[in-house]
């Protein structure tokens, strides 16, 4: 055990500080994890625009952007990225995980968000206090913390839990390879058409 730096967020300031000055202000790179994906609301040049807009914005600035998520987006979301060419065309690049229940939004690779908020309006959106969920975070530069936080994101984005992962045969559309031990076959279902697993853009 070892003393940790950090600050509490909560409620509106997680959108503030999380949204509109982290990622907002991201120069290099910005890595989400979230379990939930919505067409949440931000501030974007004055006005109010699904989050994909900011996403294009940082894109434009050279900044990459993934996304690690579990629930297939909402329609709103697969809609307003699918209309940003410059996202589809790898400006911005999502996974999905049904397993991935971890909240996190690490910028720049030495900046943490780690808390209970997923990427959707009640939770880091710009939903007013009486409409938001309740959630708590921590923020912090911590260097450990940051290193072990990005290395589960990059494991698994990379695949690399598939291979031991038990869920393999009924996931929607594993990330990695199979695992060379494995029971009884299941069929996969996903009652979508979507892709999911993969860098991709979303079919309609």
């Amino acid at each position: 055990m070892r003393a940790l730096e950090a600050e509490l967020l909560q409620g509106r300031e997680l959108y503030q500080r999380v949204v509109l000055e982290a990622l907002l202000g991201a120069r290099e790179s910005v890595l989400i994890s979230t379990a939930n994906v919505k067409a949440m609301l931000v501030e974007v040049d004055g006005e109010f625009q699904p989050v994909v807009a900011a996403f294009a914005k940082l894109a434009a600035r050279g900044v990459s952007v993934r996304v690690l998520h579990a629930e297939l987006p909402s329609r709103p979301f697969r809609a307003a990225f699918d209309a940003r060419r410059s996202l589809v065309a790898g400006g911005m690049t999502l996974k999905a995980c049904p397993r991935v229940h971890f909240k996190a939004v690490i910028v720049d690779g030495a900046w943490l968000y780690l808390g209970s908020a997923n990427l959707t309006g009640a939770g880091l959106g710009a939903k007013g206090d009486d409409a938001r969920n309740f959630e708590v975070g921590i923020v912090t530069e911590d260097f450990d913390t940051i290193d072990r936080v990005t290395a589960l994101f990059e494991s698994v984005w990379s695949g690399a839990e598939c291979r031991a992962c038990r869920h393999y045969d009924v996931c929607p559309d594993p990330i990695g390879p199979r695992p060379k031990k494995q029971g009884r076959s299941r069929k996969k279902t996903t009652g979508s058409d979507v892709v999911l697993g993969r860098s991709r853009s979303f079919r309609r």
